[in-house]
């Protein structure tokens, strides 16, 4: 499935599932009689299974000069696979009742199924196809490149995604996270489908592989379902992963003239992992900092003391291969002078402390969204598999909280103090900002 920068309708009974304590939740490991591993939640109530599968590397797994390749591969799975063309495999696929997405990120190619348990092994057949016998079909392939370059060149005329794009350039350079998966509009202009097929075997190897389930299915079947879609997967990808990316950012402001009558502001210095001990104290000062809503510093400061943006937010973006600590908003041309300023003063002022009113304002907000978000078997094994593709362990949705409930106002001071330095922040503006110019430390 084809996104912009920055993955079929449900039946009514399957949104009626009952949300799950994350605590109540008993996560299997299960490992196939052909040795694939994946971990399952049971859920006999609805007879449907979802599947989450995930490819670690994704897009960054483009070889040089073939920037958009893996994009284009992964939207282009589901248009004809064996010996049906597009239009013969989606009625196919329509009559098992399935559903099947194809989608690429900068870490992962993610394939997820929805696959009824009366038609599971019909579903799991054409899933397989579309992994290991895509047909890619010139008209296939130039129609879903047409997709791509649409959004090529929306984004070229969008200022979220200039400044997205700018930021990450300046943030990773060289590295893959530095330019957009889509590619460029002569990069994919240039892609055959056997260019295609090799960015598949870059991509694909039981190497890169986290799967998990969550539904109607055992133990036992799973794990024949498993070597039923994944027994053609070779042992290894055809190329390793890219090398850890160190953000190369600095301080200042870089400005991109743009014709309009606000400016785009996006800015960023670098983050921590998840396994970072720190991790947990970063995510509850950054609700804190930016990422509460309307119980956030910067939106009281920016917004709602001084009218001067309608939104803004911060967030730990975290990757396989780099972190970074994002913020963005938009706001009038006059007034871009005055909020940047005041980003970058709640940046630096959260290593002063917190309240403890603040802190535990964030943790009840914090643990009690989370068991919120399984919601539904799909959710569930999207969850799980993200939970490996990153390293987390099976036991994570029970400690999860608790880990949140163990910050102390002076463990977010410390790692505000470590990782939120004002001057290091980079601000990327597009627009007309009244007398603000690029700058560098």
């Amino acid at each position: 499935m084809i996104r912009a920068l920055c993955s079929a309708p449900i039946a009514a009974a399957f949104l009626a599932f009952t949300p799950l304590q994350a605590s109540a939740i008993d996560i299997h490991e299960v490992r196939s009689p052909g040795g694939i591993t994946a971990w399952l939640v049971e859920d006999h109530s609805i007879p449907f299974t979802a599947l989450s599968m995930a490819f670690k590397g994704g897009a960054s797994m483009d070889a040089e000069g073939k920037r958009g390749a893996v994009n284009l591969m992964t939207a282009t799975l589901e248009e004809g696979a064996g010996v049906r063309d597009a239009v013969a495999f989606a009625e196919a696929v329509e009559e098992t009742g399935a559903v099947l997405n194809f989608n690429a990120s900068d870490d992962a190619v993610s394939v997820t199924a929805r696959l009824l348990t009366d038609t599971r092994d019909g579903a799991a057949d054409l899933l397989s196809e579309a992994l290991f016998k895509p047909r890619f079909d010139t008209v296939a392939v130039d129609r879903v490149r047409g997709q791509v370059q649409a959004i090529i060149r929306a984004e070229a005329t969008d200022p979220g995604s200039i400044a997205q794009k700018e930021l990450a350039h300046l943030a990773w350079g060289d590295h893959p996270y530095g330019t957009s998966i889509n590619g460029t509009a002569q990069s994919v202009a240039t892609l055959t489908p056997d260019d295609l097929r090799t960015a598949r075997e870059r991509v694909m190897g039981r190497d890169r592989l986290v799967v998990a389930a969550a539904g109607d299915i055992t133990p036992a079947d799973l794990g024949a379902l498993l070597d039923r879609v994944l027994g053609s997967l070779p042992e290894k990808a055809s190329a390793p992963l890219p090398g850890p990316a160190s953000p190369q950012l600095t301080g200042g402001v870089t400005v991109i003239p743009w014709d309009s009558p606000q400016t785009v502001v996006q800015f960023a210095a670098p983050g921590l992992p998840m396994d970072d001990p720190e991790y947990f104290a970063a995510f509850v000062g950054n609700y804190i900092l930016g990422g509460g809503g309307f119980s956030s510093r910067m939106t009281d400061e920016i917004r709602e003391k001084r009218g001067l943006t309608y939104g803004v937010s911060t967030a730990l973006s975290t990757g396989l291969f780099g972190d970074l600590w994002v913020g963005g908003m938009a706001t009038a041309n006059a007034n871009t002078g005055a909020a940047v300023d005041l980003a970058r003063t709640e940046w630096g002022r959260l290593a002063d402390g917190v309240t403890e009113k603040e802190l535990a304002d964030a943790k009840t907000y914090l643990t009690g969204e989370y068991p919120l978000r399984f919601d539904g078997n799909r959710k569930i094994a999207d969850i799980l598999a993200g939970m490996q593709l990153v390293g987390l362990p099976r036991e994570y949705v029970n400690t999860r909280n608790s880990k949140i409930e163990a910050v102390r106002v002076d463990d977010v001071a410390k790692v505000a103090k470590r990782l939120l330095e004002p001057e290091k922040l980079r601000f990327v503006l597009v627009g007309k900002p009244d007398g603000v110019t690029s700058t560098n430390p």
